[in-house]
């Protein structure tokens, strides 16, 4: 199995924790609204006032079993712009200790893809997660927050885990995209775009009665070298045998 078709695996597991729930949206792929990015400094977010009580009495009993504590994995949908590694790792460490963090990002743009899987050092604070934050409203949107079974659980899905991701310079992006050498196809097929633009801008000179002659790209172009059959020397010499028979 490649690194692409891993990734469409656990996309399929996301979409499945996701339509676990009636009437639930499950695209993780929405392009969302500026006006419905994170304003401010995520990474001050604090757990909603009138559950933080209840909370704290649930995970301080946790602290108490030590190392006794199974790692647990939440899938979190429907992440909203501005919501990233650093935001999100410093958000779920009230809750407890997060050992692996991994959100999907778009590989050519490095957009974020909405959705990540958090792995906490207990299995009992991911349930806490879970039921905590699935449907918390965050910035016009409700987070989608569900255990993932560990059957569904695959070490392929940490890759690049508990990385904050560095875009690349848009210059450097478009230089390199420029400077790229171009295969003798891709050169040929430039050439035959220009040459029919070209020929649609004589066209409609014409057409509007300009008499107006130009060389441009088509005069550049290399006739298509006729393609000459080279026969055997020996059959050659046999012909000539042939005919002087």
């Amino acid at each position: 199995m490649d690194k692409n078709e891993k990734e469409v695996t656990f996309m399929k597991v996301s979409s499945e924790i996701l339509s676990s729930s009636e009437g639930e949206d499950s695209s993780d792929e929405e392009d969302y609204k500026v006006n419905d990015a994170i304003e401010g400094d995520p990474s001050t977010f604090s757990l909603d006032i009138n559950n933080e009580k209840a909370l704290k009495k649930k995970l301080e009993a946790i602290k108490d079993k030590g190392e006794k504590m199974t790692p647990g994995v939440i899938y979190l949908g429907r992440i909203p712009h501005g919501f990233y590694e650093e935001q999100m790792q410093s958000y779920f460490d009230q809750f407890g200790t997060v050992t692996k963090l991994k959100l999907y990002r778009n590989k050519k743009t490095g957009k974020s893809k909405h959705f990540a899987f958090i792995e906490f050092a207990s299995n009992e604070v991911a349930e806490i997660v879970a039921e905590t934050m699935h449907n918390y409203p965050l910035y016009n949107r409700l987070l989608q927050c569900k255990i993932v079974p560990q059957e569904k659980i695959n070490p392929y899905m940490w890759i690049g885990a508990n990385k904050v991701y560095k875009p690349e310079p848009y210059l450097k992006v478009e230089l390199k995209r420029r400077t790229k050498k171009k295969s003798l196809k891709q050169v040929e097929n430039r050439i035959q775009k220009l040459v029919k633009k070209e020929e649609m801008k004589r066209k409609k000179l014409k057409d509007l009665g300009v008499d107006y002659d130009f060389p441009g790209y088509a005069a550049n172009v290399m006739p298509k070298a006729k393609h000459i059959k080279f026969e055997n020397l020996e059959e050659k010499e046999t012909k000539k045998k042939k005919i002087a028979k």
